[in-house]
């Protein structure tokens, strides 16, 4: 059976949108100054972020200078990094969310799109040394969930799992329909071996977003973990129900047709999930459990290797060294 599939399988998927307009524009009011300049680049930055809202960076970029212009401050220069975010500026971004921070080193949001940045920039320790300085500055409880969300995925990254899952528990808390940081939370769970936390999460993540076929898979993998085999086929048919020859999917099954018995279905799928997917150990394995059950301990010693040498299985160790010679042959019975 495939571990996961898709994004919870792969590194932290980052976020491609930043803090909500609305909770922008509440830091922005709060954090200005009252002159008469810093008052006409406020109205200027909700012009902005009105023309991002109908998806005009371009022209909000206009308004967004003449704020600067009026009012060099932090919130105007993060106000513009929000348009550079949207237009996948990245390095026009970064520099005016620097800015921001050398105007106001006590910018919470400054800080979090910094750690935001990290993130995309691959540098979780950055990354959560901003989020960090976020969640103990902020006063908005929005951005201070943000913030713990964005350290949370950071320690991941950084394998610092429990502490991982207690910042993305709590950022959750107060809105758990962030599907991107529901995936790491998830993914972290499994690893954790905390199935039902992991089924609970995958639950939510099928409601939030029924199309994609790996929740559905991966909400049947929780299940198989679990023993609840009739339930887990249910699940991973709504995910080939979407694509009916996804390989993982595919692998998936076959394990839960091994387990109920089901052979002659079993090798099918474990046979069309490794034609598309010839590299998955954990199909290698299933298919090398199929061929120990009929006796062909050759075929499934070299399956076996090769889902070593790939990586991944905690139990093709066990079934090598219950079924193998060393060095990967059947093991000569006496």
């Amino acid at each position: 059976m495939t571990r996961y599939l898709c994004g919870l399988r792969m590194h932290f998927l980052r976020r491609t949108s930043l803090l909500s307009t609305s909770l922008l524009v509440a830091v922005l009011w709060i954090g200005s100054g009252g002159t008469a300049c810093a008052q006409e680049a406020r109205i200027l930055i909700l012009k902005g972020d009105s023309l991002l809202d109908l998806e005009k960076p371009q022209r909000a970029l206009e308004y967004f200078d003449k704020a600067i212009a009026k009012d060099a401050s932090a919130t105007s220069y993060l106000a513009r990094a929000q348009a550079w975010f949207v237009m996948d500026r990245m390095d026009r971004f970064l520099m005016d969310v620097e800015q921001a921070l050398r105007k106001d080193s006590t910018s919470a949001n400054a800080h979090y799109q910094r750690g935001l940045y990290a993130m995309r920039a691959e540098d979780p320790g950055k990354a959560e040394h901003h989020a960090t300085k976020a969640h103990d500055l902020a006063t908005q409880p929005l951005l201070k969930a943000q913030a713990l969300i964005l350290r949370g995925e950071a320690r991941s990254e950084l394998k610092r799992y429990s502490t991982a899952i207690d910042d993305l528990e709590k950022g959750l808390a107060g809105s758990s329909t962030d599907p991107e940081a529901l995936k790491v939370l998830g993914r972290l769970y499994d690893q954790e071996g905390r199935h039902e936390d992991a089924l609970h999460v995958l639950e939510q993540l099928c409601s939030i977003e029924p199309g994609q076929v790996g929740h559905w898979s991966n909400r049947g993998f929780e299940l198989t973990m679990l023993g609840r085999y009739d339930e887990a086929l249910t699940m991973i048919e709504e995910a080939l129900s979407i694509d009916k020859d996804e390989p993982v999917a595919l692998s998936n099954r076959a394990y839960v047709y091994m387990k109920l018995d089901r052979e002659k279905e079993a090798w099918s799928d474990v046979e069309r999930s490794l034609r598309s997917y010839p590299a998955n150990p954990f199909a290698l394995r299933t298919r090398a459990m199929l061929h120990l059950r009929k006796g062909e301990g050759g075929k499934a010693c070299e399956d076996l290797t090769l889902a070593k040498a790939l990586g991944g299985v905690e139990e093709v160790e066990r079934l090598i060294k219950e079924n193998c010679d060393t060095s990967g042959a059947p093991e000569k019975r006496k």
